[in-house]
């Protein structure tokens, strides 16, 4: 198939190289438009060049937190989207830098160059009264976002799931080395997961429709369910009986007092505190539905990557008794 020649549409996406920026590049690319993607280490990110024509896409050096080289990153673009997120701090990779400083340092950008089209992805659960500093940088980088720029487009997404997740795929490894996965504070949250390719469509829908500016999105699936029964699907997928062990919050807390000075550490004190509120869509805001998407349901694409996690492997027999 011949690919179509890039029109003179450029987009910067930061944080183009992670599971959700990867869909969002793959998309812009096939409308034919140039895409940079602004990255720390460019050679990681070279596998997005082979999503357009030679040249389309390109991974450059960026670092958000710096004022020069995103100016740079962003000269003469017509849509930039911000997609930079972290779970845990390390060194100057602080929540403040890489969520608050870096959001508003792209508002004041767009406004020196306006008109532009700027989309800021937050979270569900973005409160700048809440314990979690995570949720708190989030709020503040919608906050700083629409002050110095106030055509910002805002989605705050659900969990988001699809084969590169960090949610199922932490989880389903998890299973295959321990017969007990916790359930911290009962597994009694609720969820409403969202798929990687909604969200990617929501963003392209916010960039074409002229109506989405300065407007805030919710993103979740059609169904909510607690954290215990995402763990139970999971396991049906991966064919395997596991036990849950109830962690309750003080002790959660401690455990993640320890494990957040690991490397890439299972769990930390601000994510406890996230867990203790349900991340869901409030329905005070708009939805997928606003932007003419259809939500897709977690059962039809749950299974399509969970396979690889059965005892037999992929193509291990439905019938086979779970593990």
């Amino acid at each position: 198939m011949q690919r179509r020649q890039p029109t003179e549409r450029t987009a910067v996406v930061f944080g183009g190289s992670g599971f959700v920026g990867r869909h969002v590049v793959q998309r812009m690319a096939r409308r034919g438009w140039r895409v940079r993607v602004p990255t720390r280490d460019p050679e990681r990110a070279t596998f997005l060049r082979t999503m357009g024509a030679v040249g389309q896409v390109s991974p450059i050096f960026g670092n958000i937190r710096d004022d020069a080289t995103t100016r740079a990153a962003v000269e003469g673009a017509d849509y930039i989207v911000n997609l930079v997120g972290i779970l845990y701090e390390r060194g100057r990779n602080t929540f403040g830098a890489a969520q608050y400083e870096g959001a508003k340092r792209l508002a004041k950008i767009c406004l020196d160059r306006e008109p532009i089209r700027f989309v800021q992805i937050s979270a569900i659960g973005a409160d700048l009264k809440s314990q979690a500093h995570y949720a708190r940088s989030k709020a503040g980088a919608e906050r700083a976002a629409r002050d110095h720029y106030p055509q910002t487009t805002i989605l705050r997404p659900s969990v988001v799931f699809g084969p590169e997740d960090d949610f199922f795929n932490r989880f389903a490894q998890m299973a295959r080395v321990s017969p007990v996965l916790p359930l911290i504070g009962g597994g009694l949250t609720r969820f409403q997961p969202v798929y990687v390719g909604d969200v990617a469509d929501a963003i392209m829908a916010c960039l074409d429709q002229p109506e989405s500016v300065g407007e805030t999105y919710e993103l979740g699936g059609p169904r909510v369910y607690t954290f215990r029964q995402l763990l139970e699907i999971m396991l049906e997928e991966c064919h395997r009986k596991r036990r849950f062990m109830t962690i309750p919050w003080s002790l959660a807390k401690l455990q993640g007092t320890f494990l957040e000075w690991l490397p890439k550490p299972p769990l930390t004190v601000d994510q406890v505190e996230m867990l203790k509120r349900d991340n869901v869509v409030s329905g005070k805001e708009k939805t997928l539905a606003d932007l003419g998407i259809e939500a897709t349901a977690l059962e039809m694409i749950l299974p399509s990557y969970m396979d690889v996690y059965r005892p037999g492997g992929r193509f291990a027999d439905k019938r086979d008794q779970p593990a």
